[in-house]
C-alpha cells in the first residue's frame, strides 16, 4: 500500500517537472519562430501598404494589439 503511494508521489513529481521543462521548450520555440510585435514591425506593415503612419498612429495599434492579449 505505502509502495503504491511513494510510486504515485514520485510519478506525479516526475510528470510536473518533465511537463514545466517541455512547456520552456515549446514556448522559447515559438518566441524564436513567431517573435512578438513591436513598432517598427507595424510601421514596415503600413507602409507596406503605402501609407506613412505618424507616431500617434502606431501607440494607438499597439494598445490595441495589447488589449487582446
Amino acid at each position: 500500500m505505502l509502495e503504491n503511494i511513494l510510486c504515485l508521489v514520485i510519478g506525479l513529481i516526475v510528470g510536473l517537472v518533465a511537463g514545466f521543462f517541455l512547456a520552456r521548450y515549446f514556448v522559447k520555440k515559438q518566441l524564436a519562430e513567431n517573435p512578438p510585435v513591436n513598432e517598427k514591425m507595424i510601421e514596415a506593415m503600413m507602409s507596406g501598404m503605402g501609407r506613412k503612419p505618424s507616431q500617434k498612429q502606431v501607440k494607438q495599434i499597439m494598445q490595441q494589439m495589447n488589449r487582446f492579449k
